[in-house]
């Protein structure tokens, strides 16, 4: 008989949860990424940390800087980016938020549903100096997010959706936190077809979102007109929430639904 191992060996599901969380350390750092913080900002050991960048290097997911040793996010995430892009719909989708932003004069993003989060996917910026925009990639809470609002009331059930929220935290003074409020609020976008984010994120800046649902009721994401709230002012919603539901009607069928969030 052979003492039994101090701990459990490790599964393939866990040497790819870590490589992923070194792509998502190395994604969110411009100006990349070292070994050492790589290590400190996953919880891995140096050793481990070098072994699976070497691993994601050799595969050109990442690329080393020979300059500053520093990690960047690699050539292959390019082309599997552009891949998924047309695969998913997301080029064709593209034209109608760049025409929807041409009219409406304002930031336009469509969002997916990521946990608790709201992933931004695509990204048209207004023309006006006084914007508000969010790059793609960018993750914001549900609660404090039009778009967010409009997945969390389309998913399912209300209340099992806010129960599994984590705690409400409050970016602004309009945030909301309290969770009666939120189903309050979520009810009424169900109910009207959009919602609105009133400067519940950023002091000065309102955005109104729909859902993207395809013909079955499938939910695919959210678009968001955002802006400064010296324009997006209250007797323009009517025009803004027509406009919406003119260009998610339009682009749900360009869209492959996911399978789950």
């Amino acid at each position: 008989m052979t003492d039994a191992p101090s701990s459990p060996p490790r599964s393939g599901a866990q040497a790819v949860e870590r490589a992923l969380g070194v792509l998502r350390c190395v994604e969110v750092d411009d100006h990349g990424v070292s070994i050492t913080e790589l290590a400190q900002r996953t919880g891995l050991t140096v050793s481990t940390t070098h072994r699976l960048t070497r691993t994601l290097t050799e595969a050109d997911l990442l690329i080393q800087d020979p300059r500053t040793e520093r990690y960047q996010l690699g050539p292959a995430l390019v082309v599997l980016g552009r891949k998924a892009e047309q695969r998913l719909g997301y080029r064709q989708t593209l034209p109608l938020l760049e025409e929807l932003a041409a009219v409406t004069g304002e930031s336009i993003n469509l969002g997916i549903r990521s946990g608790n989060e709201v992933r931004v996917v695509l990204d048209v910026v207004s023309p006006q100096p006084l914007r508000f925009s969010q790059e793609p990639g960018s993750r914001v809470p549900v609660h404090v997010s039009a778009m967010g609002k409009c997945l969390l009331a389309n998913s399912g059930d209300i209340d099992d959706e806010i129960n599994r929220l984590g705690d409400l935290v409050r970016a602004t003074h309009r945030t909301i936190t309290d969770r009666d409020q939120l189903r309050r609020e979520l009810e009424l976008v169900r109910e009207r077809g959009w919602a609105l984010n009133d400067e519940e994120r950023n002091p000065g800046v309102r955005a109104i979102a729909a859902p993207v649902l395809q013909p079955g009721g499938g939910l695919v994401g959210a678009v968001a007109i955002q802006g400064p709230t010296v324009r997006i002012t209250d007797n323009r919603l009517p025009e803004l929430a027509a406009l919406l539901g003119e260009t998610t009607h339009r682009i749900a069928p360009l869209l492959v639904a996911p399978s789950g969030h």
